[in-house]
């Protein structure tokens, strides 16, 4: 729920910027979103779940709008012309902060893509949302990760992990942030 404090967000959203056009998940997406979605990679690292077939993306389509509704959190499709989905980008309000995350389609990925998104998606939770920093929750072993959050300027907080299970196994997240700039 969002407090008279925090901006709700608005009923649609699409963000252009750094060549990308981060926009609504659609219900025409939902054929597509297997081949972004059923992939080990993605299943180990993420708790999207899996396997992840039709029944899951129309699911996904569903959350989306339920967090939105909620304003808990803003899910996002990676496109490069505003059609084609290639991946996602997400913003959550928590009690920890303003946390990002992404995930890009085994097809698409070598392009940057998540790197450019997470700079977008940041910059409009600094821009609209009044966020004073963003967050990604990520394991070290996570190469790829980790590689974007260096090269987007986030910068890995001294703070406890964030220790759990899920699908069997268990994590440790770090906490990288990224202040609003000039703060």
């Amino acid at each position: 729920m969002t407090s008279s404090a925090t901006p709700p967000f608005p009923e649609h959203l699409e963000l252009s910027g750094e060549g990308l056009v981060l926009r609504d998940w659609r219900e025409e997406d939902v054929p597509a979103m297997p081949a972004l979605f059923d992939h080990p990679d993605i299943a180990y690292w993420t708790p999207i779940v899996s396997p992840f077939d039709d029944e899951a993306a129309r699911n996904r389509l569903g959350t989306a709008r339920r967090l939105r509704a909620e304003g808990t959190a803003v899910l996002l499709a990676i496109t490069l012309d505003g059609v084609a989905p290639l991946g996602e980008v997400m913003l959550r309000r928590s009690s920890e902060g303003t946390e990002l995350g992404y995930a890009v389609g085994p097809a698409h990925r070598g392009q940057g893509l998540a790197g450019r998104a997470v700079r977008v998606m940041a910059a409009y939770a600094f821009a609209e949302l009044g966020a004073d920093r963003v967050i990604l929750e990520l394991e070290a072993e996570n190469a790829a990760s980790v590689a974007v959050a260096t090269a987007t300027g986030f910068r890995l907080l001294g703070v406890p992990l964030i220790e759990g299970e899920e699908k069997g196994r268990p994590f440790a997240l770090q906490t990288w942030a990224l202040d609003r700039p000039g703060a």
